[in-house]
């Protein structure tokens, strides 16, 4: 009985999503993946990654290694030319223009003059172009705002935006019909904020690239790999809509600045011919990237290109590497003389004694010349030891002088012990005197800093006993003249009150005294009633009068009404 085998698949809850950037048939569609990268034995792939070459704006010949500067000698100095040889000669998908001289600590381009650059570049070229900054959020933000508007509708990708720029660049990819590239520390949950921030200026989605910072071979490759593979199982695994974004990795800017891709075979012998090595440094990093899932990498070398684009197509196709041409070298061939650097290997055996009888044809000829030897060593013993008692005949004063000054040196040397030893009984006791007397000072002094300690804390504690009785007098006496003070307003309310009251009474009286038979009441009323003249002169002539008053004027007017 035969069990087929079936290959376990890991379940996918999620999908990339696509991002176009380019216009018309030279327009590129990124991700769109449904599974991990590669696995297409799991999910569809239905846009594989793109390889995208940089070109810089100004001429870098002098900076770049030349491995790096070979391939483009003839077009190196203007970045539209240089462009259009990676479009037509090298099968570049898209073209990534890092704008180096706007950078403020280095040539400082202007805006406008940058400007002109990218609209020749665009210009020049029939495929997708991402605009690179400096990660300058200030400069870049300045710079690409020009882009934006002066290449409305172009769909470039605007790169780098971080946190610190995302509003003013966003704004304006979203009014000029732009993508960005988000741009984060190499942080799952930074990447993520940035998105949501984007989402919330109205970015749309397919409007969105992750660029999660990418480190060079050994230069922090892993950290990058492993922030890039933990985006992509979020975003399949975990339906975070968030980080369903393609990523691009800024491959060649990074490895082609390490020291060992520059080092010449004089500096660093050991690691190979120098065009080799960088372009292999590149072809690996970018092989990394993609396997996190990466869906742009930008390469700076035509045959790190070719050996990527290579491994894409036998990963999505199948097949093998076996016809795949290896590294074209641009310059001479440079190899070093490893033997002469070598140390010299230690071959002295002749110590090593063979264990089994298979060594023995090796030492049969160094067996008979030790055998040789052997006799010659004790020949010389037995002389030496047959005079020896020659001698000690022939020298038997020689001896009891000798044995004389053996018993002096040994009794001098008995005698200088015993002084020694008592010189350093004497010291140690002196030591241990002074030692104790040294304590008794010390205790001394501890004693008498003590007590001056305590009395110090006394007094402070006495002086502090004493503000707090000066303080507490004085909260006293302010308590007593608050209390006077009220005691006093009291007292003056109610006399005026009283005298209120007192006035009351004398009107009412005086009003009941001048009261009027009711007959003659509207006449006495109207002859009493004066002018509007002669109302507005007493206004006039009435002085200001205290609230005390006024409440009786108003009372008095309560009680006429009534």
């Amino acid at each position: 009985m035969t069990l087929a085998f079936e290959i376990p698949k890991q379940p996918y809850s999620g999908r990339i999503g696509t991002t176009t950037v380019g216009t018309g048939k030279g327009s590129v569609t990124l991700g769109g993946a449904e599974s991990y990268p590669f696995y297409l034995f799991e999910g569809k792939m239905p846009n594989t990654p793109k390889i995208a070459m940089e070109i810089w704006d100004y001429d870098p010949s002098k900076e770049w290694p030349a491995a790096a500067t070979a391939p483009f000698k003839d077009v190196i100095s203007s970045p539209d030319a240089w462009a259009k040889k990676c479009v037509d000669d090298y099968g570049a998908d898209l073209i990534v223009l890092q704008m180096k001289a706007i950078d403020p600590n280095g040539m400082d381009r202007s805006a406008s003059e940058e400007v002109k650059v990218v609209k020749k570049v665009i210009d020049a070229v029939n495929v997708p172009v991402v605009v690179w900054g400096t990660a300058n959020n200030q400069k870049d933000e300045e710079v690409l705002k020009g882009v934006s508007e002066t290449c409305q509708g172009k769909n470039l990708a605007l790169a780098p935006v971080e946190e610190g720029n995302h509003k003013g660049v966003g704004a304006s990819a979203l009014g000029y019909g732009h993508v960005i590239v988000a741009s984060s520390p190499i942080d799952v949950n930074l990447a993520k904020q940035l998105n949501i921030l984007l989402g919330n200026l109205g970015l749309q989605s397919n409007k969105v690239i992750i660029d999660p910072t990418t480190g060079g071979l050994g230069y922090g490759m892993e950290y990058s790999y492993s922030v890039m593979e933990r985006i992509r199982m979020a975003a399949l695994t975990q339906e975070d809509d968030k980080l369903q974004f393609p990523m691009i990795s800024n491959v060649g800017n990074e490895v082609w600045k390490c020291k060992e891709a520059g080092q010449s075979i004089e500096d660093a012998p050991t690691l190979g011919d120098p065009e080799r090595r960088a372009i292999m440094m590149e072809c690996v990093a970018a092989v990394c990237y993609l396997l996190a899932g990466s869906d742009v990498v930008i390469l700076r070398h035509p045959e790190s290109v070719k050996l990527a684009r290579c491994f894409i197509d036998r990963m999505v196709n199948g097949g093998t590497a076996a016809d795949v041409k290896g590294i074209s070298k641009s310059l001479a061939l440079k190899e070093a003389d490893l033997l002469s650097l070598a140390p010299a290997p230690n071959l002295d055996f002749a110590k090593e004694v063979p264990s089994k009888e298979g060594a023995k044809p090796k030492g049969a000829k160094a067996a008979p010349a030790k055998e040789e030897k052997k006799p010659e060593k004790p020949k010389p013993q037995e002389k030496v030891v047959e005079l020896k008692p020659k001698t000690e005949e022939a020298k038997p004063e020689k001896d009891a002088l000798a044995k004389a000054q053996d018993e002096a040196k040994a009794k001098a040397a008995a005698e200088a012990k015993a002084k020694a030893e008592a010189k350093a009984k004497e010291e140690a006791e002196a030591k241990a005197r002074s030692e104790a007397q040294g304590e008794g000072r010390a205790e001394e002094k501890a004693k008498a800093k003590a007590a001056e300690d305590e009395a110090k804390v006394a007094e402070d504690a006495a002086k502090a006993a004493g503000d707090a009785v000066k303080v507490a007098e004085e909260a006293v006496k302010a308590a007593e003249d608050a209390r006077k003070k009220a005691a006093a307003a009291k007292e003056k309310e109610k006399d005026e009150l009283e005298a209120l009251r007192r006035k009351r009474a004398a009107g009412k009286e005086k009003q009941e005294a001048d009261k009027p038979a009711p007959e003659a009441e509207p006449a006495k009323a109207l002859a009493k009633e004066p002018t509007p003249e002669a109302k507005l002169a007493k206004a006039l002539a009435k002085e200001p009068e205290s609230m005390v008053a006024k409440m009786i004027e108003y009372l008095d007017r309560i009680h006429r009404r009534v």
